[in-house]
C-alpha cells in the first residue's frame, strides 16, 4: 500500500518555483527522510503536503484514494504532524490539547486516555497536564506537541526535525514510540539535519537542492551532503 503519493508537485511563491516537479511514494511502514541544506525546499514540501501552502500543479494522494484537491478533510485526517516548533494554543491546558486531538481524529475515549497516560508518564509530564503552555519550558512544550502527534493512529506521520528541544531521555522514548508505530504500519516522512541519528530508523532518503530532487535511494546508500560550493 502506498501511504503517500507525490506526483510532479510544483509550488510557486512570489512568481518563483520553490518546488519543481517533486515525485515520490512512501509505502506502508516505510520511513522516508528528506535531506538538504537550509532553503533546499524540505519545509516547503511538508507545508505543501499538509496544505499550508498551495501547490501550483501536481497531485497529492494518501492511502491511494484520498486526493488533496478532491477531499481535503479526509486527506488531512490521514496525516499527523509534528512541527519543528510547538504550535500550542495559549488558552488550552496540556490535557485540553490532547482532548482536542482526540476529537479531531475520532479516537475512542478509552483508547485516548490510555495513550495520554502512557505518553505523559514516558515523557515525564504527568504533573503538567493541567498547566498552560506559557508555564512550560520550551522542551516541555515540544514534548506536549510530540504527544499530540503520537495520539492518532494516522497512516502517515510527518515530522519536521524530530529531535529539536528534546533531552536525551525524551529522545530515547521518542524513538521507542516511533519504532512501535512503524512496526504497526505507520509511514513516516521526516526532515532532519541529524541524519546519523535516524539512519537506523529511515529506509529511504530524498535529497533536495533548490526545490528539486537531486538524489534518492536507500538510507544505506546515503553518504553525506556536499557543501554548496562543491556541487
Amino acid at each position: 500500500m502506498k501511504t503517500l503519493q507525490v506526483h510532479d508537485v510544483t509550488t510557486v511563491l512570489s512568481n518563483k518555483k520553490i518546488l519543481d516537479g517533486i515525485t515520490f511514494d512512501v509505502n506502508s511502514g516505510e520511513v522516508m527522510a528528506l535531506v538538504g541544506h537550509n532553503g533546499a525546499g524540505k519545509s516547503t514540501l511538508i507545508k505543501t503536503i499538509l496544505g499550508i501552502l498551495e501547490k501550483a500543479s501536481g497531485q497529492l494522494t494518501v492511502m491511494e484514494k484520498f486526493d488533496q484537491d478532491e477531499d481535503f478533510l479526509k486527506f488531512k485526517q490521514q496525516i499527523s504532524y509534528l512541527p519543528e516548533e510547538p504550535l500550542l494554543l495559549t488558552e488550552f491546558t496540556v490535557m485540553q490539547h490532547f482532548q482536542l486531538y482526540g476529537k479531531s481524529y475520532h479516537i475512542e475515549e478509552e483508547i485516548l486516555h490510555e495513550r495520554i497516560e502512557r505518553y505523559l508518564k514516558g515523557f515525564e509530564l504527568t504533573d503538567k497536564q493541567n498547566e498552560y503552555p506559557e508555564a512550560l519550558s520550551k522542551g516541555m512544550r515540544q514534548k506536549v506537541q510530540t504527544i499530540c502527534a503520537f495520539l492518532p493512529d494516522a497512516p502517515l506521520l510527518v515530522i519536521d526535525e524530530p529531535f529539536m528541544g528534546l533531552d536525551i531521555y525524551a529522545i530515547q522514548y521518542f524513538e521507542e514510540i516511533l519504532r512501535e508505530k512503524i512496526a504497526n504500519g505507520t509511514s513516516v516522512l521526516l526532515t532532519t539535519h541529524q541524519l546519523d541519528r535516524v539512519k537506523n530508523i529511515a529506509h529511504h532518503y530524498i535529497m533536495l537542492q533548490e526545490g528539486k530532487m537531486i538524489q534518492t535511494g536507500t538510507i544505506n546508500e546515503f553518504k553525506t551532503i556536499k557543501r554548496r560550493r562543491e556541487q
